[in-house]
């Protein structure tokens, strides 16, 4: 079992930026395939980054490209989002997951992940 629990979230405003983290327990990340998804009210949980298990490949959805940048410290068992620039519609509840580097599928897929943590709230005000 992996335990993960987000933070870094809050308000900030338009334009600025804010690191996001979320600290594994239980396991080791160094086997997993890490991806942050988010959750806007009244939408869907989509996927926004996700990195390798080997830290080796990054992805992005199209809407943060540029803007995002996903990193992961294995010694610490943490993964981060750094997220610049963000306007407005960036405000959700974002959610850290865990994938096994098994997984084969495409990161961007919700359920391949088998460990999701509880979620951060972002609030960017303009």
């Amino acid at each position: 079992q992996v335990q993960l629990v987000e933070s870094g979230g809050g308000l900030v405003l338009a334009g600025n930026s804010l690191r996001l983290s979320c600290l594994a327990s239980g396991r080791s990340i160094s086997s997993y395939h890490m991806g942050w998804f988010r959750q806007a009210p009244g939408q869907e949980r989509e996927y926004v980054a996700a990195i390798y298990w080997s830290g080796g490949f990054r992805y992005y959805a199209d809407s943060v490209k540029g803007r995002f940048t996903i990193s992961r410290d294995d010694a610490k068992n943490t993964v981060y989002l750094q997220m610049n620039s963000l306007p407005p519609e960036d405000a959700a509840v974002y959610y850290c997951a865990a994938s096994s580097r098994y997984n084969t599928g495409l990161l961007s897929y919700q359920p391949g992940y088998a460990y999701w943590g509880q979620g951060t709230q972002v609030t960017v005000s303009s």
